[in-house]
Formats: structure tokens, sequence, C-alpha cells
């Protein structure tokens, strides 16, 4: 793999992030690894009420991902994320368990759809989790970036927008040599 990316599909800055990562994936000839971070997992399941059924859609979501994972179908995750973002983030809905069910079928993936209620991916969830936050943490959040030749990941870059395909390449080819660098730590500014 190219590029490993963590990512908890409710979360919108995440998702502007994996349509950059794609876009250069697609023009480099890259690989990509999708794994699961979650958001609940990172707050102790302490979630607000109103976000109950979005962190529901998406710890769904996460099992499928690590299930596809287990079977080598990396390019499926990705097909699935994106069936996912499109009905979430691009059309301005939450997360719910049908809108995850419709992008499982949207994805021709109804051979895994026995995962989204499996509780034994939860396991694997966790775990994935867990290697990313000790990769980029602590005090991070989704999504976590990883590549090869870097002893650490990096949370993000986070992006208002998605970059046209220059400066997307342009973020790409600056930052993978920061992350590689071991004395690279941060590089960060405020959110207006």
């Amino acid at each position: 793999m190219d590029a490993t990316f963590f990512f908890d599909p409710a979360c919108p800055w995440t998702w502007r992030t994996s349509r950059w990562l794609v876009a250069v994936a697609e023009t480099r000839g890259l690989s990509i690894e999708w794994r699961a971070f979650s958001l609940s997992i990172l707050s102790g399941g302490n979630i607000p009420p109103e976000y109950a059924d979005a962190v529901a859609a998406s710890g769904r979501a996460l099992r499928l991902v690590e299930a596809l994972r287990a079977e080598g179908r990396h390019a499926d995750a990705g097909r699935f994320y994106t069936e996912l973002g499109t009905r979430t983030h691009d059309a301005g809905n939450p997360p719910s368990g049908k809108l995850v069910e419709s992008a499982v079928e949207a994805a021709g993936l109804d051979d895994m759809a026995a995962a989204l209620d499996d509780e034994r991916w939860d396991e694997a969830v966790h775990a994935s989790h867990a290697e990313a936050y000790a990769s980029a943490g602590p005090d991070i959040g989704s999504p976590v970036l990883m590549v090869p030749g870097a002893d650490r990941g990096i949370h993000g870059p986070i992006l208002t927008e998605v970059p046209g395909t220059e400066d997307a390449l342009t973020l790409w080819d600056n930052m993978v040599p920061l992350m590689r660098m071991p004395s690279f730590h941060e590089i960060k500014r405020g959110r207006r």
C-alpha cells in the first residue's frame, strides 16, 4: 500500500481529505488501504444524543471496512466509503443505517452486508483505531494518514475544501517527505 487512511465516515472533514487522497491516488496510480478510526471510541462513548444515530451508523460502516480489509478488498472498502460519503456529506444528510445499507448495495457489496451487524468485527475496529491513535496521537481525531517509510502517521491533512489536481499533488508531494522526516512534528493554523 502507498497510503493507509484511517477514517470515521461520520466526519465531514475526513470526507474532504479522503477525496483529496483519492484524487492523488488516481493521478499517481497509488493504492490506498482503508481502515477504521472511531470517533465514538475516541470520545469514550460520550456522544451527545443528537449524534447517536450517526455514530451508530458509522460504527456499522466501520465493521464492514474492517471485514473488507481482512479479505484484502481495499478497493471495495474505498468504493463503499465513496458511496456512503456521497449519500451523506455530498447530499447534506447525516449518516443513518438506511444510507449505510444503500451504500453497500450501490457498491456491489451485498456479499459482505452481514458484517454491518456482526459484533465480532468490533474487536477489529478497536484494534484499527488503536493502531492509528498510537501512530499519530495523542490529541488527534479522524482522519489519520500513514505512508510507508514514516515512523509515525499524521492527523489530517484537514482541508476546508477538496483542492484541484495541481494543488492536491503539491500537497501530497510536500507532505510525504515531511512525514518521513523523524524530526518533523507538526504544522498547524487556527480555524476561522
